[in-house]
């Protein structure tokens, strides 16, 4: 409907009249067996990133992603289908005792295609960390600034350009009023229709997320995509990645087809995330000498705090995320106290009633004022300190991946102060109410009610609302493998042939949304593996 509308170009629909190689794991007659150059396994910020780059390079690349291939004429901004299409889990993912909401793109072009555009270069005190502490070589500011502006061209990156919406305001105002630094986020779009509707897919192809960008390019060049395919295990011999095998998936999402599709490749290339990528190594008894997969996996846990004001801010409307402060994230350097990101989330009445909690008559009183609530979110960067290891991953019984990520005083810390902290700018900013989103929080009507109340608050997993769509590590790169899976050009220590390309490969969380860190050094990292391949 849009398409016709609109006169949108559907970028996906026309490359396949054009010609493109596609495969859907959901279709397939018989099971299905492809040769490449390379394989790329995932097709988000790394997987995209690499293979635009491996294909130019004149490399035969396949590239494997277990959800569906959706596209602008796809994406009807409804919630319903959207959620269970294009996310982990049907948007449900969570840690292992469900303490944590994990918010993960599950669809070609991965969280690209269902992010809210935001996006930062790595931050300086991150990097330096990262050198300092985790002996990594090339990681520099001015060694990886080349990369950043190269991708930030390609991909259109730049400071959002029209007024905020109303939700982001709120940020703004109140920051301003405190005397806190904010500024406005970069945003990866071209010609944006300013819907707000980001999280559902772009219907307009205005957001440059890998689906309308990289992957196009790789089919382009001789790059081949086979899509509904889940990534079961690499084949390995003697040490060696010789490609992987797929099992095929139903429309569903969930059901197996029954159909395998092997991938041979002379070179292995993982792109998929935090949790699937340690989990297909788990699932593959890749050797792990120094027990380093899937260990201090980072999550970025957000809280939110929600408020109410007399004017209509209808925080569904709009870009979702154009403002943020960073004025508590660096205070005391990249270590002590853990601290945090300040940004806004988008108000979609459904993923707004999962986030605000409550039950019965509280729950509907604030579905009913959703038009005049603000949502606020902190994001704390974790791992950065002793006291902050992130999770691990593991595999339940039926060999699926889950994160184990606990709490301790050094989290509960924080999640205390980003509250305050919200509550604080929020009241700043007009609010009449404000409610920190946990299970037996009240709305109250000033910041010393705010404060008394989350100082009192159970701050125990599951009874705070702790949420992430940001997981790193689990793949870490380091100086050498006692300190790494992965070395600075994301090569395995422990396997030939295969390369860990994505933000499992972070040491640390980053302390702002990763995809621009993701593509920054992926394209140093694929141009490497392209010069050492041709």
């Amino acid at each position: 409907m849009i398409k016709e509308i609109s006169g949108i170009k559907d970028i996906i629909q026309e490359g396949i009249k054009s010609g493109w190689k596609t495969w859907s794991g959901s279709r397939l007659e018989k099971d299905l067996t492809l040769e490449a150059d390379v394989v790329i396994i995932g097709t988000g910020a790394g997987g995209g990133t690499a293979g635009e780059i491996l294909s130019k390079a004149g490399l035969k690349v396949i590239m494997v992603e277990e959800g569906p291939l959706k596209s602008s004429n796809s994406f009807d901004m409804q919630e319903d289908s959207a959620y269970s299409d294009l996310y982990q889990e049907g948007m449900a993912r969570g840690s292992k005792d469900g303490a944590f909401t994990i918010m993960q793109g599950r669809c070609v072009g991965g969280s690209t295609t269902v992010n809210w555009t935001s996006s930062f270069r790595t931050p300086e005190h991150t990097l330096h960390h990262w050198t300092e502490q985790h002996n990594l070589q090339g990681f520099s500011p001015s060694e990886m600034a080349p990369w950043f502006e190269m991708m930030e061209k390609r991909l259109n990156i730049g400071k959002w350009q029209q007024a905020p919406n109303a939700n982001n305001q709120v940020l703004a105002d109140g920051c301003s009023k405190l005397g806190y630094d904010w500024k406005v986020i970069p945003r990866n779009v071209s010609g944006c229709w300013n819907i707000g509707y980001c999280g559902l897919g772009c219907p307009t192809n205005a957001k440059q997320s890998m689906l309308v960008t990289t992957i196009p390019e790789t089919l382009n060049h001789n790059g081949e995509l086979v899509f509904s395919a889940l990534a079961e295990q690499l084949i390995i011999k003697d040490d060696k990645v010789t490609g992987v095998v797929c099992k095929g998936i139903k429309e569903d999402g969930v059901t197996p087809s029954g159909r395998t599709v092997t991938i041979n490749a002379k070179h292995t290339v993982m792109a998929c995330g935090g949790i699937n990528g340690p989990g297909l190594l788990l699932r593959s008894n890749a050797p792990d000498p120094h027990e380093l997969i899937g260990k201090r996996t980072f999550l970025h846990p957000v809280t939110f705090s929600v408020s109410e004001f007399k004017d209509k801010i209808e925080g569904y409307y709009g870009a979702p995320q154009s403002t943020y402060s960073d004025h508590f994230q660096w205070m005391n350097g990249a270590t002590g106290p853990i601290s945090y990101k300040l940004e806004v989330n988008p108000m979609q009445p459904a993923m707004m009633a999962a986030v605000i909690m409550g039950h019965g008559e509280q729950h509907r009183e604030q579905m009913l004022n959703l038009s005049r609530m603000n949502s606020m979110i902190a994001l704390l960067r974790d791992g950065f300190d002793e006291q902050s290891q992130g999770g691990s991953i593991e595999l339940r019984p039926d060999n699926s991946p889950v994160v184990d990520y606990a709490f301790n005083d050094y989290l509960v810390d924080g999640l205390k102060r980003s509250l305050i902290t919200m509550a604080e700018i929020q009241f700043a900013a007009g609010a009449s109410r404000v409610r920190p989103v946990h299970t037996c929080a009240d709305f109250v009507s000033t910041l010393a009610e705010a404060k008394k109340q989350i100082q009192r608050l159970d701050f125990s997993p599951n009874s705070i609302r702790v949420g992430s769509a940001h997981v790193m590590g689990g793949c870490a790169m380091g100086a050498n493998e006692k300190e790494g899976v992965v070395n600075a050009m994301g090569q395995a220590f422990s396997l030939e042939n295969l390369s860990i390309l994505d933000g499992s490969t972070f040491p640390t969380s980053i302390g702002a949304n990763p995809q621009l860190s993701i593509y920054g050094m992926v394209a140093k990292q694929a141009t490497a593996l392209a010069k050492q391949l041709t």
